[in-house]
């Protein structure tokens, strides 16, 4: 039996997980924190996704937790009100299709079938690892060493494996101009089911409420030639160099940045994208966003790992040697993941426009009711999935 561990447990990790064990592999998945994150913001499932989600049986399960957003309104510098359209209209989803769900549901809903099945070592990380060409030899920091068949990185946008195998984040990273916080709020604003931005030229502050509740999300995102390295381990400089590019009193603004301030669940990081000549090297391999971020302006970046984790297990369960199982998952997706990260140049144009050209542009497209949607539509159904045999694994020859 193919030993694998899989480092990361969000959503790639988990859906690779169960792919993996259904096809008779034995697995073990390595997970930083104590335990699957719950809560946080909503992510879309949609167009080819929600077929892997249909073959997973968990449609039942996400359409329960569907948050359902009915509106995306949009404000002027003042707060006057210049548009509301359906989020579909943004995304290029299908209403009625589509899934919305918090990101902590999805990862429970993913994770409560192989719970019992799978190994699961929380709060520990790789620290080491040893291609030896017939096995992958791992230390992992608690000083626990194993030894693994094959290993695969689904550990995000700043994956640990990927940098252990292929080197630092920096020559794969494509910053895409933005960066952003993420936070909670009281939602003293009477909002249920919607989310409403404010724009000025190269700024945007947005409140999201998925539901009827005492919380919200607020974001403040913001154009940045540079991204601000300074900042990434100081949350006192993030606080500050966000509070600097939000001076604004009017709207909600001065509210959204006094509740960063005081946030304990503040989350800053840039908008960008991972790109990568391969996706495997040896015995390891990466899936998600550890090997193609698409990121959050794209809003594909869930649905993406979800395919990739389907299409990756089951070329290692079709084929008995990883190196053309690795082959054949980059060939089958690469045109769809890279169709995908494409979005983020239509995301940029419509969450946070750069001058005040793209904003008179897109406020234009608001007002005329010709936002449509149609580019992403074509882009996160633009995969056929393969259909893999339930008991595809082959046993006439080792792994080589």
């Amino acid at each position: 039996m193919t030993a694998v561990l899989i480092s990361g447990a969000s959503i790639a990790g988990p859906a690779l997980a169960y792919w993996l064990d259904r096809y008779g592999f034995d697995v073990t998945v390595v997970e930083k924190a104590a335990q699957v994150r719950g809560g946080g913001y909503a992510i879309d499932i949609r167009g080819t996704a929600r077929d892997v989600a249909d073959r997973m049986g968990l449609l039942p399960q996400l359409r329960r937790a569907h948050v359902a957003t009915q509106r995306i309104s949009f404000v002027d510098a003042d707060g006057e009100p210049i548009a509301a359209i359906r989020p579909e209209a943004m995304t290029g989803g299908t209403e009625g299709l589509d899934l919305e769900v918090r990101r902590g549901d999805l990862a429970d809903a993913l994770y409560t079938p192989i719970r019992d099945r799978v190994e699961f070592l929380f709060g520990d990380s790789i620290a080491e690892l040893d291609d030896r060409g017939d096995r992958v030899e791992v230390l992992l920091e608690s000083g626990v060493r194993r030894t693994f068949d094959l290993v695969i990185g689904a550990d995000g946008l700043h994956s640990n494996v990927r940098r252990l195998v292929f080197g630092p984040e920096e020559q794969f990273h494509a910053y895409q101009g933005y960066t952003f916080a993420g936070f909670t709020l009281a939602n003293d604003f009477g909002l249920a089911h919607e989310g409403v931005s404010w724009n000025v030229p190269g700024r945007a502050a947005v409140l999201y409420a998925h539901e009827p509740s005492e919380v919200l999300h607020g974001f403040l995102t913001f154009w940045q030639d540079e991204p601000p390295y300074d900042a990434f381990r100081d949350p006192e400089a993030q606080r500050e160099l966000v509070a600097a590019t939000f001076p604004d009193q009017g709207w909600h603004v001065p509210r959204l940045v006094a509740a960063m301030r005081d946030a304990d669940d503040l989350f800053f990081d840039v908008v960008s994208q991972i790109h990568m000549p391969t996706w495997s090297r040896g015995r390891v391999a990466l899936v998600g966003d550890a090997a193609y971020a698409t990121s959050f302006m794209s809003g594909q970046g869930s649905s993406v790992s979800l395919v990739g984790a389907y299409v990756l297990a089951g070329e290692l369960a079709t084929h008995a040697d990883h190196a053309e199982a690795f082959t054949a998952y980059e060939n089958r997706i690469r045109e769809f993941v890279e169709d995908n990260q494409a979005l983020v140049e239509i995301g940029k144009q419509v969450v946070a426009p750069s001058t005040q050209e793209l904003l008179d542009a897109r406020n234009a497209k608001l007002r005329e009711a010709t936002m449509t949607g149609d580019e992403g539509r074509e882009a996160n159904s633009g995969l056929v999935l393969p259909d893999y045999p339930p008991s595809a694994r082959p046993t006439a020859r080792p792994m080589a």
